[in-house]
């Protein structure tokens, strides 16, 4: 493995330099950027920033990510370097150390035949079956380490096909995953055509003979009633049938996918403890199923979004004994609103992929350049119908010519601490959190944001309160501040957070230095979350395209 990334690395060297010395000639092209990460740890026990290596000993931490891509004869190679030194990302309370080339690719097509080989990311419909994808922000890196074929059956139709192991960091993990797709599209020819674009997948997942091992093991611990109907199967098939119809305003989405049963762990099961007790969280033998559906009319200034989704049994590993954001082969949509507001984003539910009941409602409205209006409703449950999380939300905008706009709402949540934060005992979190924006736009080229909220709730940490600032220089300069203060505490004193960080933008370049005080709280990207620790520190980014 090392020599192969050895040898594609002379290999990708030799194109840059044939590119930077000759490009007018051969047509080539280089490109890339750089995405770097650096955290100054400042310990502070008052807000829990503390008792982990960064704050004991370490004090530094950086995550850094350089891509360089290259192009020409007919060729895309790919190659991104990682580096992970005294890291947060991988386990919020250790420090992970490593680097090397966190991803590679080389690309082809030949007439209507497209073939990569190396790192993947793709996806089949909404991701329900399969999704290899990244998320640097919770470090979710599960590309396809393998070769994927993919052609053009005619012009609105696409086989895809591929196999290959899921990525771990710099390493694979074992189990093999392999998976088909067709892709179509078709559109009547009358006056109002009405488009469909219909698609099939299936992935299968066959595992290695150590994480089989793993899995006999753990099951010698059970008693004879918890092994009951258990059965572990080599290979597990997802299957997933999708359409997209569009008519004039109106767009229609909907996904069903099947799973056949596997050994997944659910931790909310209990077990017999071979004392007479019972613990929580066992291996289970079941199948799995999804419904996702979003309907959407947009027309008139209105625009309107309806979703819904049922989820059951549907976890889908590389290995079934994986828990949190490892090993995950596929994707479940969101299905609560993806807010801006530092109050409003406080409590995120993280997406239940053992059963979960959900609907979401969206409704814009925008009679003319100067009113717009948001209201937003969103509930999920589990299957037995206990409440996991409500929200409600109406947002007001005014904007006065292109001087000023003010934007105010208000947002009320139900929360459930104990099964998204496994906080057990923790009761449902009610807020009510008010929020008001004014943006002033000096000039052309200088702006001034205010932002205040305020999240009334009894519960977790208590209430709080928000005032920021922001003053841009445009293009070159963002300078900005802001407070958060536990105005009624529960769990600790009354404690301020500030924040100030200063922005500079310089072509291709953007440096960003923030002084950051942070409360304990739950870091989510597209429904996958995870609990994030207090911080106290400094931070610097760099981003860089070339």
């Amino acid at each position: 493995m090392k020599s192969l990334k050895i040898l594609f690395l002379i290999l990708f060297s030799s194109f840059s330099v044939i590119q930077i010395t000759d490009a007018q000639s051969d047509g080539g092209r280089l490109f890339g950027n750089l995405e770097m990460n650096a955290n100054f740890y400042m310990r502070d026990s008052a807000i829990g920033a503390d008792n982990t290596p960064q704050y004991d000993n370490q004090l530094f931490g950086v995550d850094a990510w350089l891509t360089l891509n290259y192009s020409n004869w007919g060729f895309d190679f790919g190659l991104r370097f990682d580096m992970f030194h005294n890291s947060a990302l991988l386990n919020p309370t250790g420090s992970y150390n490593d680097q090397g080339i966190g991803r590679w690719y080389i690309h082809r097509r030949i007439d209507d035949l497209s073939i990569t080989a190396g790192y993947i990311y793709d996806q089949i419909g909404s991701g329900v079956i399969f999704r290899a994808y990244e998320e640097r922000p919770l470090l979710i890196d599960n590309a396809l380490f393998g070769v994927r074929l993919a052609y053009n059956l005619t012009p609105d139709w696409t086989v895809r096909a591929f196999t290959g192991r899921q990525k771990r960091q710099f390493d694979t993990y074992g189990s093999v995953i392999r998976g088909l797709a067709i892709d179509g599209f078709y559109q009547t020819s009358s006056e109002r055509p009405i488009s469909f674009a219909p698609g099939f997948g299936v992935v299968a997942r066959t595992l290695d003979n150590n994480t089989v091992d793993r899995l006999v093991n753990t099951l010698r611990f059970y008693t004879p009633m918890d092994r009951e109907g258990i059965d572990i199967t080599y290979n597990t098939y997802a299957f997933s049938l999708y359409n997209m119809l569009t008519a004039g305003p109106i767009s229609w989405y909907v996904e069903a996918a099947y799973k056949t049963p596997e050994l997944i762990f659910d931790p909310f099961a209990l077990r017999e403890d071979g004392l007479g007790g019972m613990t929580q969280g066992k291996l289970v033998q079941e199948s799995g199923t999804v419904f996702y559906s979003t309907l959407s009319y947009s027309a008139s200034g209105w625009g309107i979004t309806l979703e819904g989704k049922r989820t059951e049994y549907f976890s889908f590993r590389t290995d079934p004994q994986l828990e949190l954001n490892f090993g995950q082969i596929n994707f479940l949509p969101p299905m609560s609103r993806q807010n801006t507001y530092r109050l409003t984003t406080r409590y995120v539910p993280a997406t239940q992929e053992l059963g979960e009941l959900a609907l979401q409602a969206d409704v814009r409205y925008s009679p003319n350049r100067t009113w717009g209006f948001v209201g937003n409703f969103a509930n999920i449950t589990d299957l037995d119908g206990n409440d996991l999380y409500r929200e409600y939300l109406l947002e007001v905008r005014y904007r006065y010519q292109r001087k000023w706009t003010l934007t105010g709402g208000v947002q009320r949540q139900e929360y459930n601490q104990d099964r998204f934060e496994g906080k057990p005992q923790a009761p449902i979190v009610e807020t009510l959190t008010p929020f008001v924006e004014f943006l002033y736009r000096i000039d052309r080229r200088r702006s001034l944001k205010l932002e205040a909220q305020y999240m009334d709730t009894q519960q977790d940490f208590g209430s709080w309160l928000f005032l920021g600032a922001e003053y841009s220089i445009a293009p070159r300069w963002i300078f900005s501040g802001s407070l958060m203060y536990n105005s009624d505490p529960v769990l600790t004193d009354e404690i301020l957070y500030p924040t100030l960080s200063v922005v500079y933008n310089t072509g291709a370049n953007r440096f960003s230095l923030s002084y950051v005080k942070q409360v304990e709280g739950v870091v989510c990207t597209g429904g996958i979350c995870r609990l994030e620790p207090a911080f106290s520190g400094v931070k610097f980014t760099l981003n860089s395209n070339f």
